[in-house]
């Protein structure tokens, strides 16, 4: 039996044998109470065991962590809870010694328990984090399944991305102290076991975008990996990147699809994980319940980037970067715009040279038809765009942009052949849950980060 099942049915004198951890155990001299937890609910369970137990002395002397099987009867709680089991048995499964980290004295630091990852899932805060984490999963995958969306597994080896190479993991199977060169001098990777470069995928959107022309909608939900030496609470080189294309969309119905599925994913988050909730709310942030709530029951404002400059040269204060309208839009811009709207921000129509080379140009030339979904308190949650399928105008761009053409012959194919205006999106996972946890840094979000100078196990 699991734990969410007792405390789910609270159902008095029923006998219970569970199997769990001690995350406290205090002792008295007829009596003691082991806080008692399994993983399977954020709430613990008091045990309560007194005297009359022939092996009462060694109970008392069970440590923090250790692993145990207990066998009671559920009973009506003298204390702060309405149920406890008072025990009848219990089996020292797996024991855990007097120096293990974790101990109930003192609050240990984010950044210690960093170097512990393989124990933080057992404390509280870490329970919650992933808790969350698994519920946000589950959520996005129901919301399009329920909208008529494929799930694709797009590849992790790739010849190209949309990221540029220069950002992209190499992979080779030569010995790196005996690589073969060609006449150039140069590596000769025709030799290697793909007979070409190949990468590490940063992004799923191209491969996408084959499967969107086939089945009108559909989504990645994968780990992506770059290689940016950027050591930013929001940055990490490998990541989980959810990526939606949908065929016969434009932009206004792309942003459509982003505010519905965003509220949807919250929704189920606040009604399946409201202890985790409350805890992060009274612990990491306060007032991210309402916060969360607040963001289900907005109206999303939309603007252009032009639009958003005008208000940003406007403000009544001085900002360390200048609004620029050719220019992006800094962390302290994303922060006044929300605040100015009370609400979560779509800008759009952004200047075409600062995005990518795959998104539609619009009439005037200078813009492209790309969205950032500006968050309060988080800032940049989703970027996307209606995807170019001029020719034309897409063969221009990717001379602009210095993008090897000869390595995505297949994907200008997908014009060539019954193509259709289409848009799609990304949003990183960990942000979203930085967003629905209050946890600020990327490397408290993932159960084992790799960031720059950084991977342990």
């Amino acid at each position: 039996m699991d734990l969410v099942d007792v405390l789910k049915d609270r159902k008095k004198g029923q006998e219970v044998t569970l199997e769990g951890w001690i995350r406290s155990n205090r002792s008295q001299k007829n009596f003691g109470f082991i806080d008692f937890y399994d993983g399977t609910s954020f709430e613990t369970l008091q045990i309560v065991y007194d005297q009359d137990l022939e092996n009462f002395d060694e109970i008392s002397k069970y440590l923090i962590g250790s692993a145990v099987r207990v066998s009671g009867e559920i009973v009506e709680s003298q204390g702060r809870q309405d149920i406890e089991l008072k025990l009848k048995k219990i089996e020292l499964i797996g024991e855990c010694p007097g120096d293990y980290p974790l101990q109930a004295k003192g609050r240990p630091t984010r950044e210690f328990l960093r170097d512990i990852a393989y124990l933080r899932p057992r404390t509280r805060l870490f329970q919650a984090v992933f808790k969350i984490r698994s519920l946000a999963a589950s959520a996005i995958h129901e919301y399009f399944q329920s909208n008529n969306y494929v799930y694709v597994h797009t590849p992790l080896i790739t010849t190209t991305d949309c990221e540029g190479s220069n950002q992209m993991f190499k992979i080779t199977t030569f010995d790196m102290n005996d690589t073969p060169k060609d006449k150039d001098g140069n590596v000769d990777f025709s030799k290697d076991l793909f007979n070409k470069q190949t990468y590490i995928t940063g992004s799923g959107q191209l491969h996408g975008e084959a499967f969107a022309m086939a089945f009108k909608k559909i989504y990645t939900f994968g780990p992506t990996f770059r290689t940016e030496n950027s050591n930013t609470k929001t940055h990490a080189n490998e990541f989980w990147m959810i990526e939606p294309e949908i065929a016969f969309c434009d932009l206004n119905g792309l942003m459509d699809i982003e505010e519905e599925m965003l509220k949807y994913v919250v929704k189920s988050v606040l009604d399946k994980a409201n202890d985790e909730i409350v805890f992060l709310d009274k612990f990491v942030s306060n007032g991210l319940k309402e916060k969360l709530e607040k963001l289900v029951s907005s109206d999303f404002v939309r603007i252009t980037h032009h639009d958003a400059i005008d208000i940003l040269k406007k403000a009544d204060i001085k900002f360390e970067f200048t609004p620029d309208y050719e220019g992006d839009i800094a962390k302290e811009h994303e922060k006044y715009i929300t605040e100015y709207f009370n609400a979560p921000v779509f800008i759009t129509n952004w200047p075409k040279d600062i995005k990518a080379w795959y998104m539609k140009v619009n009439e005037d030339g200078k813009t492209c038809a790309a969205v950032d979904l500006e968050v309060p308190g988080a800032g940049e949650l989703m970027g996307g765009s209606q995807r170019e399928i001029d020719m034309d105008v897409l063969n221009e761009r990717i001379k602009e942009c210095n993008v090897d053409a000869s390595v995505i012959e297949w994907y200008l194919n997908l014009r060539k052949f019954g193509g259709c205006y289409h848009s799609g999106f990304g949003m990183g996972f960990e942000r979203l849950i930085i967003y629905l946890t209050g946890v600020e840094n990327i490397r408290d979000v993932i159960p084992f980060p790799r960031t720059p100078g950084n991977c342990l196990y």
